[in-house]
């Protein structure tokens, strides 16, 4: 069992006793506490919030105690139901709303769920505030309305049509580029809304030749639900087998996205970033910002474009934050995070989906064609289980005395430069575990500089 405070959210298992997992209780106590910050925010008589799910089993139980809870704190609430994390974000500000929740572990296992709490702009609670809730919940200091004071629950069936209304109006999506092209699409939906949004933006973007897998949204999802290679072999093989142009993955909350190319081979969840960062910088310049574990191509290519490009810490807040600092054009994460300010900021797959459907279709290349033109690096992505009680900080300093001679960065965990490669070692937001990416020109080089690291981590543990 666990249960995961952070400014990612507020992340558990199903099952189990409440502080240990994300039990009924758990659910209850920190909707009530977000409910309470968020009338400490301003003075209102009546504040609003969003409430959207994605696909999982537990979602609909748990969007009950999550309405049920609002409305008894006295807040108004616009339900989407079934929804997209990137949906429920533009749907805050839709509705004038005050703030949003999403039901979503994102890219957990299906045992998973966690409560993402967005603020009146539609963007994930910074950190401060994100401790300020913390606070409220641990202490319990919020309270429920009387009788007459209780909030109302409205519905808003057409968000997921107002969402992909707003991608297709972007200047920089062209419809008629990507109908003429007359592609054949794979879909691999994880058994989640990806199912529902996916298909109506290819539809919307005139895309007729759809074939979908893992279609039915019942939150069993067919394989692991994180977009990796090897959680992909399906979709893989059937772009082979349907002859198809190009596959789309995404996961069950769809603000994380990846391509498949027309023979079966991956583009990269890292390049899904970098190809439509390359897109973007054709048609505006300016800066680009991903997090210290992503991969330098998204560097290369914004030198390429004559801009400039700035690393952040990892989170989707922290990468924001930085793309508002800097006022950069696109930016993200290399987990196949796309965010595009111009239409709001939050990892949206659908709006990705968009930008790099009319790259392609622009450009009159094939998915492996426009792969082919970006730099090979390889990235090494594993991960240490932790037990309760282990201090990652003091593995991190014995690790940073370690390769004192080497080039460090310590603002998000450990990143240490081994002349042109790097590995960066962190303890993950959303599970009890610390990440460990190594990137080099080469495969065998960033399993190595993993592996060596690992050993130094479990030796410190």
């Amino acid at each position: 069992m666990a249960l995961i405070k952070s400014i990612s959210g507020i992340r558990g298992t199903i099952g189990g006793k409440p502080g240990n997992s994300l039990s009924p209780l758990d659910v209850a106590k920190f909707t009530a506490a977000y409910a309470e910050w968020l009338k400490q925010q301003g003075a209102k008589s009546k504040y609003t919030v969003v409430v959207g799910r994605d696909g999982r089993v537990s979602g609909a139980y748990m969007q009950q105690l999550v309405i049920s809870t609002l409305i008894a704190s006295g807040i108004n609430v616009v339900n989407l139901d079934l929804s997209t994390t990137p949906t429920v974000e533009m749907a805050v500000s839709n509705n004038n709303a005050d703030g949003g929740i999403i039901i979503t572990a994102s890219h957990n296992g299906a045992e998973w769920n966690a409560l993402k709490l967005l603020n009146n702009k539609g963007e994930f609670l910074s950190a401060a505030d994100g401790e300020s809730l913390l606070a409220l919940a641990d202490s319990e200091t919020f309270g429920f309305v009387t009788v007459d004071k209780l909030g109302t629950v409205t519905s808003d069936p057409s968000a997921i049509e107002k969402h992909i209304e707003a991608i297709v109006q972007l200047p920089m999506v062209d419809v008629e580029a990507v109908k003429k092209r007359k592609f054949k699409i794979v879909v691999d939906c994880i058994n989640s809304t990806g199912a529902i949004a996916v298909p109506a933006l290819l539809k919307a973007l005139g895309v007729k030749d759809i074939v979908l897998l893992n279609e039915e949204v019942n939150g069993k999802f067919a394989h692991n639900p994180e977009p990796l290679p090897q959680h992909l072999n399906g979709i893989c093989n059937e772009v082979k087998k349907q002859h198809a142009d190009l596959g789309i993955a995404v996961d069950p909350d769809v603000d994380r996205l990846c391509f498949i190319c027309e023979d079966g081979s991956l583009f990269g969840e890292e390049y899904t970033l970098v190809a439509i960062a390359d897109y973007v910088l054709q048609q505006t310049k300016g800066n680009t910002v991903s997090n210290l574990s992503s991969t330098r191509a998204l560097k290369d290519i914004t030198l390429k474009h004559g801009s400039e490009y700035f690393p952040s810490a990892v989170g989707e807040v922290n990468v924001v934050a930085k793309m508002k600092e800097v006022n950069a054009v696109i930016g993200g994460e290399g987990n196949g995070g796309v965010i595009l300010p111009q239409l709001h900021y939050g990892r949206d797959a659908l709006a990705g989906i968009a930008l790099f459907l009319t790259y392609l279709a622009k450009s009159n290349k094939s998915v492996l064609q426009l792969r082919k033109t970006y730099p090979d690096y390889f990235i090494s992505k594993n991960k240490i289980e932790l037990s309760n009680g282990v201090d990652t900080s003091k593995i991190f300093s014995q690790l940073q005395r370690k390769y004192k001679n080497h080039p460090v960065n310590t603002e998000d965990g450990l990143k240490i430069e081994f002349d042109k490669d790097w590995v960066h070692l962190r303890t993950s937001n959303t599970e009890p575990i610390i990440r460990i990416y190594a990137e080099s020109n080469f495969e065998t080089t960033a399993d190595n500089i993993a592996r060596r690291l690992m050993a130094d981590i479990k030796e410190y543990m």
